[in-house]
């Protein structure tokens, strides 16, 4: 089954169909932790295990230092940085502490807690024409990450184009910044109700489970009630709190404007609005502004847009514009062209990701030689440069060019080059990274400025502080050092295989 045969099925269980232990063993894995990618030498499941053991049964206050609050630290969860354009745009990831992690993992997987959170999704989710669709999965077979994916086109795509027998007209638009956007305190509004949690004896009692959430995500954040951190299964799981009490108010808005010719598609902050008549579509789009303004969340105008060509508009531009061109160039440098005005047209795109997959699979096993080789790792850097979602397969494809070079010197020099062209660009942690993959083979010592990256080169690295914590046990089960597999390191080939890169198997 691979990313480009979207007839394919995969096995998968929403995290609302598991049950309360099972939800645990979920959020406890490495891929929920993380979902961004990282080389496979970094490994984060035997701390996990090891911290939600120490902190099982235990008050958690009891482990802290005296007179210690997680809160009242900086830089408590470390902040991977990711270059958005090429140029001053970028985005933050977060690896939480992963004390604070576990500690919120467990707190929402208590058998009453994950019951009470159950039958607040059922009444989210009692208007059958507003759906959503972007609920953590778990596959049977496979990376949850892509079963993800592959729902995505399955049910957003699919049902999209098969509504266009029943409504004339789709209206597009998301949140902008949305989980940077998030009100903490409205986690509770939604578990419990606004007016009801807003009250007096109500507000700050931590027995309220929205608000034992709320103060536990300030912890991770130095007190910070605006924004959840980006990078984990976890706070999707938590954005889809908040975001299905939106839903539920948009229900409600819409109920009492008496519109019942409609269905509306939601996955994360993406809406698509299916309407017969336009003006009871703006009407709509109306309602969800109101509805997320009063959280916080606003939404993105220059991403809203309403269109009577609803088969067309359900396609993503950059998937049209992949299937409309010549996929089927013999010459490897073509292809790689062809990616290149991919990538220029529609940054960061989903088609983009799964078109340089499919150019890695097909060079990963062929022997490359000739005045070719510079070329393609010059247009592959350049693609780089600005398609940040693509920096592990463009590191894969680099380290297979750069293996089919003559000689280990012109290798040292192309890949100095490479270094100093991506590293000019400011805000490159997550790059750093995978740059740092390549050269591991060869030089282990080279110096990047991302900490993760000094981690790995032998470094004394503070990934998250731990001034806050009295415990000496759950300290040294916390020790960055304990992050990086030794005997994965040193296991590393010099070309990246496509296991380490790829979601899918082809």
């Amino acid at each position: 089954m691979g990313a480009e045969d979207e007839s394919a099925t995969v096995v998968v269980r929403s995290v609302l169909d598991l049950k309360h232990g099972e939800a645990r063993e979920f959020f406890l894995k490495q891929e929920s932790y993380c979902n961004f990618e990282l080389p496979s030498y970094f490994q984060f499941s035997k701390m996990l295990l090891s911290i939600s053991k120490v902190l099982k049964g235990k008050d958690f206050k009891s482990l802290l230092a005296a007179n210690c609050n997680p809160r009242d630290f900086d830089d408590v969860s470390h902040t991977i940085l990711q270059n958005k354009d090429g140029r001053y745009g970028w985005r933050s990831m977060q690896l939480i502490h992963p004390a604070l992690y576990v500690r919120l993992v467990h707190l929402i997987t208590e058998e009453q807690a994950w019951e009470e959170i159950g039958q607040r999704f059922q009444k989210f989710s009692a208007n059958e024409k507003i759906i959503c669709l972007s609920l953590p999965v778990e596959s049977t077979e496979g990376k949850d990450k892509a079963a993800q994916i592959l729902q995505w086109w399955q049910e957003v795509e699919q049902r999209s184009i098969a509504l266009a027998l029943e409504f004339e007209h789709i209206t597009h638009t998301d949140i902008t910044d949305c989980y940077g956007s998030i009100y903490t305190h409205s986690i509770a509004w939604a578990l419990h109700g606004k007016k009801f949690i807003k009250e007096k004896d109500h507000r700050y009692d931590l027995n309220f489970l929205g608000n034992a959430m709320d103060s536990m995500l300030q912890d991770m954040q130095h007190g910070q009630t605006n924004g959840i951190p980006v990078g984990t299964v976890l706070m999707d799981f938590i954005s889809e709190i908040v975001l299905g009490y939106a839903d539920r108010s948009i229900s409600r808005g819409i109920k009492n404007l008496k519109i019942e010719d409609y269905k509306i598609l939601r996955y994360r902050d993406d809406y698509r609005i299916f309407v017969n008549n336009p003006l009871e579509g703006e009407s709509i789009l109306k309602i969800i502004a109101e509805v997320l303004s009063e959280l916080g969340l606003k939404l993105s105008s220059s991403k809203t847009r309403l269109s009577n060509l609803v088969i067309r508009d359900s396609v993503k531009a950059d998937k049209l514009s992949w299937l409309k061109s010549k996929q089927g160039h013999n010459g490897l440098q073509k292809h790689l062209m062809l990616i290149h005005d991919l990538s220029e047209s529609h940054p960061n795109s989903g088609s983009l990701t799964r078109s340089l997959s499919g150019f890695q699979r097909r060079i990963v096993g062929k022997k490359i030689s000739g005045s070719s080789v510079l070329p393609m790792i010059s247009i592959a850097v350049d693609i780089g440069m600005r398609n940040p979602k693509a920096h592990p397969l463009i590191a894969a494809i680099l380290s297979k060019l750069l293996a089919c070079l003559g000689s280990d010197e012109l290798r040292m020099e192309v890949f100095g080059k490479i270094r100093k062209r991506f590293l000019s660009v400011p805000n490159t942690g997550h790059l750093q990274i995978w740059l740092q993959r390549i050269s591991v083979t060869f030089d282990q010592a080279l110096q990047f400025d991302e900490p993760l990256c000094q981690l790995v080169a032998g470094d004394d690295v503070d990934l998250w502080n731990n001034d806050w914590i009295g415990s000496t046990k759950l300290k040294d089960l916390i020790k960055p050092e304990n992050i990086v597999n030794k005997k994965a390191l040193a296991e590393m080939e010099e070309v990246i295989a496509s296991n380490e890169v790829q979601l899918f198997d082809y």
